[in-house]
């Protein structure tokens, strides 16, 4: 085990990916989680996690550890971890605005002999072709002589998952053989293993096509889901069924959101055509994939026979990108939510994990707690929470009008206790 207790760390940007990394870190060197969200900040100071990855009661134990939204403070830092999210705007082109502010406030407190580590998903070739001249301009350092970089894709999965740092295989990519024996020996310390590749290109490669893939293959699965519901076949048997053969791989159908699987597609996309290249099966797969929220809202529609719709209640159970988290980033379940408001339906919201202030930015109905008995019109079960499997078919039944149906994106209840699903 290598000895770090002499390094200072400093992990800029302390959410899902960073809090992690950073909790780990601490266990072996002085760290600090730097984040420029002072409530965030202020939080974790009180041993307070709005993530709900970590207890307050585990944080309270956590040592070496120190939270700052002050740049002062992370001066004279051994290694920078950056761990900012990296979105997509409006026209699905990389935000990296995040990164670039990350990466001026490490370069205005780098030192000679220091280390930054990127974990924050980019395409191949963002770390040095526009992190590192940034770096170099401020820092007036050389890079590989006063400076080294890395990229070291993070793996976080949120929410309730037996994947974790611990037990996740962590990809190594250097601009250094020296720095990435030194890394591995770091990382090896709070992960299962390390996989070193032959450089950050490679590193960064991988982690796009890891979501771009699984993004591939839940389009696919996806449009099987509205293929055979024109049959009149239930995909989940047909599923079933196929999962029987060997080397057959299961996925499921659904909204596809969140931080990775419907941003980084995008990424790579916008770096094949700055290379002249226009890929086909990736931007298929996320055409059709986005319009998957625009499908479930007609279905509602076209299902509930809306000739009044002014007059209709529907009830969103579930606001996340995914089951058994308090992720709300990128969750395509919104974009349902705004079309059927456009066609004039109150639309009530319930998502028992997400605090209601986090609701806020939604400007509809925000409901607290189910007990409106025979009040919606329909209900939607946007994602398999184990809260709504603990709350029960029979409870959410019961505030939704005779005749009224209940539609399950996610196969949440037996298909003969609902009215419709993916």
């Amino acid at each position: 085990m290598i000895i770090m207790k002499k390094n200072k760390f400093t992990v800029v940007g302390v959410g899902y990916v960073g809090l992690p990394l950073a909790v780990s870190l601490s266990k072996f060197a002085k760290v600090i989680g730097f984040d420029v969200n002072k409530k965030r900040i202020q939080n974790l100071r009180k041993h307070i996690d709005d993530t709900n990855e970590f207890k307050s009661n585990y944080l309270k134990k956590v040592k070496d550890l120190n939270y700052s939204f002050k740049t002062t403070e992370i001066k004279d830092s051994d290694i920078f971890f950056i761990t900012v999210p990296t979105p997509i705007n409006k026209k699905k082109k990389p935000d990296l605005k995040n990164l670039i502010d990350a990466t001026k406030i490490v370069s205005r407190n780098l030192k000679k002999g220091s280390i930054i580590v990127y974990e924050s998903t980019v395409f191949p070739g963002c770390t040095e072709e526009i992190c590192l001249p940034l770096i170099e301009k401020i820092s007036n350092l050389k890079y590989n002589k006063d400076f080294y970089l890395a990229y070291s894709p993070e793996r976080i999965n949120p929410g309730k998952s037996k994947f974790k740092l611990k037990n996740t295989v962590k990809i190594v990519g250097s601009s250094n053989k020296k720095i990435l024996r030194y890394l591995k020996k770091i990382y090896q310390n709070i992960c299962l293993k390390v996989h070193p590749v032959i450089d950050i290109k490679t590193a960064e490669a991988a982690k796009i096509i890891e979501n771009t893939q699984r993004d591939i293959n839940i389009a696919l699965i996806n449009e099987f889901s509205i293929i055979f519901k024109k049959m009149n076949l239930d995909i989940n048997k047909i599923l079933e069924a196929a999962n029987t053969k060997w080397n057959f791989i299961k996925f499921e159908p659904g909204l596809v959101g969140g931080h990775c699987i419907g941003v980084d597609p995008y990424y790579l996309t916008y770096k094949l055509e700055k290379m002249n290249y226009k890929p086909k099966m990736i931007l298929a797969g996320r055409k059709i994939n986005d319009n998957m929220s625009k499908y479930v809202a007609k279905k509602i529609l076209n299902d509930l026979k809306l000739t009044k719709p002014k007059k209709k209640k529907i009830l969103i159970l579930g606001a996340t990108f995914k089951e058994n988290c308090s992720d709300l980033r990128n969750s395509k379940i919104f974009d349902t939510i705004k079309f059927l408001e456009k066609k004039g339906i109150k639309v009530y919201l319930f998502d028992p994990l997400v605090p209601i202030e986090e609701l806020k930015s939604f400007k509809g109905n925000i409901v607290k707690k189910l007990d409106r008995k025979n009040f919606y019109d329909a209900a939607v079960i946007s994602v398999k929470h184990e809260e709504f499997i603990k709350l029960g078919i029979k409870k959410i039944r019961q505030n939704i009008k005779n005749k009224g149906l209940i539609f399950d994106l996610k196969s949440t209840f037996p298909n003969n206790q609902t009215d419709w699903h993916l």
